[in-house]
């Protein structure tokens, strides 16, 4: 096998990207160590993991990395965030990265960068920038800057086009639509960076991409007749209107659709491929090519059509935790009493009783609005709800045959959390 012998530690190896590329260099016969936040699901796949978060202060340092890159072992940095604090970027982007180079022992170093970095205005693109700076004055050091990256799977921007083009009545594009992309496979990049570890003339910094050049409209009208939906009429998105609904997107931590996706749509992002070609004899796909490798499986189409429900669902369960947290605090006890006629417990403590799980669905809504603590907090307001059915009904069962659905009308909400639970995991 083309890659017998070599050895790669791979950072980020449980995203979109890292993913494809571990399963790459692992067919061509690499040795992979597979380095990730979370390796529950690489560990199930098969690969020998690193547990690592590189916030933590310990990754930042060479000790933390020197005993995995001994010996000539390659380090390939798939690591990135799109949104995040300042520290966190500054952690992922470059301090735990610049301390793994230098901890290097011969071994080569592939940074996968972006492209659009050198003139956009995004914390994004500020720590790329300083990633690459960081690592070219390294020795034996290759970065890559791919153009958009699409495969059989989807993530965060190419996500974001399959919901754009499932989208029912319009299709939307930001802007005029005629932003100039040649988009990508992710079996493409993984094959980049099997020769940039091989190929000595690969060193320095090299843009790629597919070799098709579309409009940001013809691309996402593409990804539409891939999914097997009828073209729809284009429906041009004002750039203001765009970049208010990303800086939205931004505060409510609505996934791709953020200022940085925005601003990448709004600007375009053309590689040029042929350098890097010449130089290492790569090939790439067109978009023709990736759309026609399988059809679309209607798996692909659920994906697409849930994609911007997702959020959806979870902001409009927050709203209903927010209004119950208010209306438990706020509504006067003789308004709810009544209802509990019939119970044994005293009114003095249902009222308090009231008034406490006011306080714990408000805290719920917290958490919903700014997406923290996903599972957890998945798990919280399915609790909750069980636990506000089992205790309604014991103290008011007639609630069930209430006029207007009383507790008859917890089954759908529960389903609607059970399937927002099963929603959070997106690649």
């Amino acid at each position: 096998m083309r890659g017998a012998g070599l050895r790669v530690l791979l950072l980020g190896a449980d995203g979109f990207i890292g993913r494809h590329i571990a399963f790459e260099l692992r067919a061509a016969g690499v040795q992979v160590l597979a380095c990730a936040r979370r390796t529950k699901a690489l560990d199930a796949m098969g690969f020998q993991t690193l547990r690592a978060d590189l916030t933590n202060p310990a990754t930042h340092d060479q000790a933390f990395w020197r005993p995995y890159l001994q010996g000539g072992v390659h380090l390939v940095n798939a690591a990135g965030l799109l949104t995040g604090k300042t520290s966190a970027f500054e952690s992922v982007h470059f301090l735990a990265p610049a301390a793994a180079v230098k901890a290097r022992d011969g071994g080569r170093y592939v940074l996968i960068s972006a492209m659009g970095i050198d003139t956009a205005d995004t914390a994004f693109a500020y720590w790329r920038r300083r990633a690459e700076q960081s690592a070219a004055v390294q020795p034996d050091v290759t970065i890559l800057r791919p153009g958009l990256v699409l495969a059989d799977t989807s993530y965060g921007g190419s996500s974001l086009i399959r919901a754009l083009a499932a989208l029912p009545l319009c299709t939307v594009v930001v802007g005029d639509g005629s932003q100039s992309f040649n988009p990508m496979h992710a079996d493409d990049l993984a094959r980049a960076v099997m020769l940039a570890l091989t190929k000595p003339i690969s060193v320095g910094l090299w843009q790629i991409g597919g070799s098709q050049t579309v409009t940001q409209a013809d691309m996402v009208q593409m990804m539409r007749g891939w999914l097997g939906l009828q073209p729809l009429p284009l429906l041009r998105l004002p750039l203001w209107v765009a970049e208010t609904l990303g800086r939205f997107g931004d505060v409510l931590k609505i996934g791709p659709v953020s200022h940085t996706a925005v601003r990448q749509l709004q600007a375009g992002v053309l590689a040029e491929t042929m350098p890097f070609s010449d130089a290492t004899g790569f090939t790439s796909q067109s978009l023709n090519e990736i759309l026609a490798r399988r059809p679309a499986g209607t798996q692909d189409l659920w994906q697409a059509r849930i994609y911007l429900l997702k959020p959806a669902i979870r902001l409009i369960l927050a709203f209903m935790w927010l209004v119950s947290g208010m209306l438990g605090l706020l509504l006067p006890a003789d308004s709810f009493l009544p209802m509990l006629q019939g119970t044994t417990l005293p009114d003095a403590m249902l009222v308090s009783l009231g008034r406490i799980g006011g306080v714990v669905d408000l805290g719920i809504a917290a958490a919903l609005i700014r997406n923290l603590y996903q599972r957890s907090t998945a798990w919280t307001q399915i609790g909750m709800v069980l636990a506000y059915t089992f205790g309604l009904t014991v103290m008011a069962p007639v609630e069930w045959l209430a006029p207007l659905g009383g507790l008859l009308k917890n089954l759908p909400v529960l389903t609607l959390m059970i399937l927002h639970l099963a929603l959070l995991e997106e690649r």
